[in-house]
């Protein structure tokens, strides 16, 4: 048995334990309509500590994102690092995963992406920042419409203190629920047009690392056919950027649509499943 093997059978294992509870958190959302759960110690102890020290400490190969929307780092490129990143990410591809995932949410016909558009490794060091956003309606071909984000959470001794935590906002996007970037766990949230969804500024003095994954389906949410670039707008005390936000996104998806362009298409993952 392969090292990603093991890893999918210890995160199947705690994903049929959780059951229950994640079906009562994911149909009972509070403080936001987003539909969401959580799994706490979703792996062995030390076993997240090797995929933290995968991380590169200072992000050296990352990609920057940095602009009023955001501050942080990504790569979908997993052939530059420890195979341990590979390994984790694939096994929260593997199908036995997907489809006990999608049982339990009630989704249908919900697939993987294993180049990991928008998707792959995350860094935020202190100062960084995600604004309150909507995902990228669909994958990087425009052929799948995005449902499920999957966020692991590796940083050692995560506190909420530490800033760095994923935030679901209220329809008015004026409120939001916090969901703590604690370590070795995982947070699943549905993404449609309508969730918002935010990282608070990191302040501790050091990263916050995260494996990401997005599942996807040709049907989308509503059952209507759209489309949209990742949106972003402004917290609520920041009125400019709210602003500025409304007219970015707009000028983002006229381009997208006549150019056809995706942001971060190039971006995509080089190593292959399971290699």
């Amino acid at each position: 048995m392969n090292a990603q093997e093991k890893i999918t059978l210890t995160i199947l294992n705690k994903i049929t334990e959780s059951a229950e509870s994640i079906k009562q958190q994911w149909f009972n959302p509070e403080g936001t309509e987003t539909r969401h759960f959580v799994i706490d110690e979703l792996l062995e102890p030390e076993l997240c500590a090797q995929i933290y020290n995968a991380f590169p400490r200072d992000g050296n190969g990352f990609f920057d994102r940095e602009s009023f929307r955001e501050k942080k780092k990504t790569s979908a490129d997993l052939s530059s690092y420890d195979k341990v990143l590979s390994d984790i990410t694939y096994a929260l591809q593997d199908k036995r995963v997907v489809d006990l995932l999608s049982e339990l949410v009630g989704f249908a016909e919900i697939d993987p992406d294993p180049n990991l558009y928008a998707g792959g490794l995350s860094m935020m060091f202190p100062g960084d920042f995600l604004n309150p956003h909507i995902d990228n309606s669909h994958d990087g071909d425009r052929l799948r419409y995005r449902r499920l984000n999957l966020l692991y959470y590796v940083s050692p001794e995560w506190r909420v203190e530490n800033g760095g935590n994923l935030e679901l906002w209220d329809k008015d996007k004026t409120i939001p629920k916090t969901i703590a970037a604690l370590t070795n766990r995982l947070a699943v949230m549905e993404t449609n047009k309508t969730s918002w969804h935010s990282v608070s500024p990191v302040v501790a003095n050091c990263p916050r690392c995260c494996v990401s994954n997005y599942y996807f389906s040709k049907q989308s949410p509503d059952h209507t056919e759209y489309f949209h670039v990742t949106s972003f707008t402004g917290r609520p005390d920041e009125s400019i950027k709210r602003f500025v936000g409304t007219a970015d996104n707009a000028l983002r998806n006229f381009v997208s649509k006549v150019l056809k362009t995706g942001r971060g298409k190039s971006l995509i993952n080089k190593r292959v499943k399971n290699d």
